[in-house]
Parts: C-alpha cells; sequence; structure tokens
C-alpha cells in the first residue's frame, strides 16, 4: 500500500506504457514503482444498491421522530431519524437526523 504525498489518499496501482505506477484517484498525483511488481489481488466494484441514498424532499411516512436534539441550522428541537451501517461491520452505526422544520440533515456517530 502506498498513500498520496499530498493528500494522504490510498493510491492505485495502474499500468501506462508497460510501466507500473502508483495514481492517486483523488487529486491525480503519480509516482512511479519501486521495489517488486504491483499486483492487484482482486478489484470490488459496488452496484448502485450498496451506495449511500441521501435522503431528499419529505421524510417517508413512518420515520420516527425524536424531540430534545437541535437541529445546527434552525434551532428547531424535532427531528426524524435514521440508522445507517456507513463503516465496517464491526463499527457502530451512523445516526442521521432530518429536521422537521427545515429539512436540513446531518449525522451522529456513535
Amino acid at each position: 500500500m502506498k498513500f498520496c504525498p499530498k493528500c494522504g489518499t490510498l493510491m492505485v496501482p495502474r499500468r501506462r506504457e508497460g510501466q507500473q505506477i502508483y495514481v492517486c484517484p483523488k487529486c491525480g498525483y503519480e509516482d512511479a514503482s519501486t521495489g517488486p511488481g504491483i499486483r492487484i489481488a482482486r478489484s470490488i466494484n459496488h452496484s448502485v444498491k450498496e451506495k449511500i441514498i441521501v435522503v431528499e424532499g419529505d421524510a417517508p411516512k413512518g420515520l420516527p421522530k425524536i424531540k430534545g436534539i437541535v437541529c445546527p441550522k434552525c434551532g428547531n428541537e424535532e427531528a426524524y431519524y435514521w440508522l445507517q451501517q456507513t463503516r465496517a461491520a464491526d463499527e457502530p452505526s451512523t445516526r442521521f437526523y432530518k429536521c422537521v422544520r427545515c429539512g436540513y440533515v446531518w449525522r451522529e456517530y456513535e
């Protein structure tokens, strides 16, 4: 593994003109590989269903409300909430809130 010296993102191995290089997917920084050759063990492509869905518009029916949580945008004290697994399975879920008044969405890590 190699990390980008500019932005810290994990660099991806690529083959260009017969030479193996590392490319940063975020900022585009490139670095020629050093040492033994790079081998890609497997590549994972996520389906549309596995990507995070952002809730916009009115909250779906059945979404629970909570009182006492303060909206950082308008100061209202009532919001809808839901839990979603956004990190590894062995880490806790992320709690999302959507303000009942202004519709602002924010998250809280447990």
